[in-house]
């Protein structure tokens, strides 16, 4: 009786192209980097930031990560980063007792959501963290397209279900990943290479 819809995707690429206005992308650095990993997938950067953007105008880009701030190989991406087209928010790694460290930044990403519509049209969250969806829902009252980008077996229902489109991060790997082992994950300002060539 019920048709299942759960293995179909619920638009085409060329759906999600139509009527993005202006675009404002969130990225959960700490999801996408596991997402990542899931799929055994090295990003290439300034192609994910062109495949989210995807021909629209970009209002900001915004990348959320947990920092350790001695490591240098981590502040030479984040410098990168900041230098081709992202905003980077960064926060301190807390140890847990379990001796593993994390930073949360839900509440950043959520603030930097709300406080900015108005100002695009479409916000892409590259996320499948449920405890955004309640922002998800706000930003969507007020008016804003929502899109979310991550990987399935990452992403919570609950997001899903607020969001205006929904892109497996398994369906577009081939366009955001590093095309070369040779190609180096970032380089300096002045085009000195910062990492060694293996």
């Amino acid at each position: 009786m019920w048709e299942d819809f759960s293995s179909k995707p619920m638009f085409t690429p060329e759906q999600v192209l139509e009527n993005r206005g202006r675009v404002a992308i969130f990225i959960d650095g700490s999801n996408l980097f596991y997402a990542a990993l899931q799929l055994g997938l090295e990003i290439d950067y300034t192609k994910l930031l062109s495949r989210l953007t995807a021909g629209s105008r970009l209002l900001r880009s915004f990348f959320y990560t947990g920092v350790d701030r001695t490591n240098e190989k981590q502040q030479g991406f984040l410098l990168w980063m900041r230098r081709n087209g992202y905003r980077v928010i960064a926060k301190d790694l807390v140890q847990l007792p379990d001796g593993s460290k994390k930073a949360n930044l839900d509440v950043e990403i959520a603030v930097d959501m709300m406080t900015l519509v108005g100002s695009y049209d479409t916000a892409v969250l590259v996320s499948g963290d449920g405890d955004l969806a309640y922002a998800v829902d706000a930003v969507g009252y007020r008016g804003a397209r929502v899109e979310i980008v991550s990987l399935r077996s990452m992403t919570s229902d609950s997001l899903i279900n607020v969001a205006d489109c929904y892109i497996d991060l398994e369906q577009i790997k081939e366009e955001i990943q590093k095309t070369s082992k040779h190609n180096l994950p970032y380089r300096s300002f002045s085009g000195i290479d910062i990492l060694n060539r293996e």
